[in-house]
């Protein structure tokens, strides 16, 4: 396991090498019980102004409450760091010799520079047509990159409550079940004392949270 950890730290030191500054290389271990404090190697962590020590992302929580199996790696999709540059990032499961996937080894590159030169030739190259029709690419906005848990449970709140689409004081019992299940499904109550924050939140009892994880 020590010798797999190894490999990774010295392929991470050399895509960082490769790649220069804008490319931040991490390591999120899974073997061990602190998720508090997953990250346990990092390049160029100025990107997302992480550092060795700090807590998961999204995707860690998600793949802990995934069957191994079915985890396939995620490629070239956009993430945001704190000050809103654009990431483009790639996640890549590790697995240990019985399947279990031991670390996750994350590619993100600061593509913000890129996309202002890309804004600025689609300017020089677009036709009367397009620029009075206004049609853009629509796509999924960027998950923004968390440094630890209360930020990532804080950010997984936000977007169950998004995703029901009303505020919690207008929330009725199957807005709020809705809400459980999205965090119950994101790994959110893998997050220590996550349950007493979104009880309180949705001002219901710890049973009735319970009892709304178990109808999904």
């Amino acid at each position: 396991m020590y010798q797999q950890l190894d490999f990774l730290k010295q392929l991470a030191h050399g895509l960082a090498v490769q790649f220069g500054s804008s490319c931040e290389v991490v390591i999120h271990d899974l073997t061990g019980k602190d998720l508090d404090s997953s990250i346990v190697y990092i390049e160029n962590g100025h990107v997302s102004d992480r550092k060795a020590g700090d807590g998961p992302s999204g995707i860690v929580l998600e793949t802990l409450r995934s069957d191994p199996s079915k985890v396939k790696d995620r490629l070239a999709y956009l993430t945001k760091a704190d000050d809103g540059r654009i990431l483009k990032s790639s996640t890549m499961y590790i697995r240990n010799e019985t399947g279990r996937i031991a670390y996750i080894f994350s590619l993100n590159y600061d593509i913000t520079p890129l996309l202002a030169v890309e804004n600025t030739v689609r300017d020089l190259i677009k036709t009367e047509q397009e620029q009075q029709s206004g049609i853009r690419s629509a796509g999924s906005p960027p998950r923004k990159i968390t440094h630890n848990v209360n930020e990532l449970l804080d950010q997984l709140i936000d977007q169950a409550i998004a995703e029901v689409g009303k505020p919690v004081a207008l929330m009725n019992k199957d807005d709020k079940v809705a809400v459980v299940q999205y965090l119950n499904n994101a790994g959110a109550f893998l997050i220590t004392k996550s349950g007493d924050k979104v009880s309180s939140l949705l001002g219901i009892s710890k049973f009735t949270l319970y009892s709304y994880m178990d109808k999904g």
